[in-house]
């Protein structure tokens, strides 16, 4: 018996709602099986969507919101499409009202996918170009060392008998910063 199986991914555990909201989504749209994730998708490991196209089967469909939610390229999303009709499985993107199985929906998908990340690489480009202007400028400080400022804190705990492992979980910093702070301050400590 096919069923419509959904798959739902966000790059940070912050974007809950936009998880919630995909899945709802898929749901409407007769989802009766959901794989979702938090995970970036520049991320080798994709757990969630390694399950869902292992589940799929001959007569599914797969279903996402958006094919930036698949693929992390247009050449990833190629090859997840490519996956999925090897098993004869229909692809569905819900934002472009696509289905993967006709010809157009094919083309469609491989442009659309291509204009992404061409967009992708532009706001990178300019982001660059921003960072690299603010800096010329003296306005970029990057971000703050929120663990060097706790590196005398750090220090003080360890020399109190805490343990490295201790100092770092109280401070809410690393191990290896409360390593960097014991270091510059000439205390050697066991790893």
């Amino acid at each position: 018996m096919s069923q419509t199986i959904g798959y739902a991914r966000t790059s940070t555990v912050d974007q809950t709602a936009g998880l919630e909201a995909q899945e709802r989504d898929l749901r409407a749209a007769g989802a009766t099986k959901v794989f979702a994730e938090h995970v970036s998708s520049v991320d080798a490991k994709r757990p969630e969507l390694e399950r869902a196209l292992d589940y799929a089967r001959e007569g599914d469909v797969f279903v996402v919101t958006k094919p930036d939610r698949l693929a992390r390229s247009t050449k990833d999303l190629l090859a997840i499409l490519d996956t999925l009709e090897g098993k004869g499985v229909r692809t569905r993107i819900l934002s472009m009202d696509l289905d993967t199985t006709t010809a157009t929906g094919k083309l469609m998908v491989t442009v659309l996918g291509a204009v992404a990340a061409f967009e992708r690489e532009l706001m990178l480009e300019r982001q660059r170009e921003g960072i690299a202007k603010a800096k010329a400028e003296g306005k970029y400080k990057g971000r703050k060392p929120s663990a060097a400022l706790k590196a005398s804190e750090a220090v003080a705990m360890f020399n109190a008998g805490k343990s490295v492992t201790e100092t770092a979980k109280a401070l809410g910093i690393g191990r290896s910063s409360v390593y960097r702070a014991l270091e510059a301050a000439g205390i050697k400590a066991a790893a």
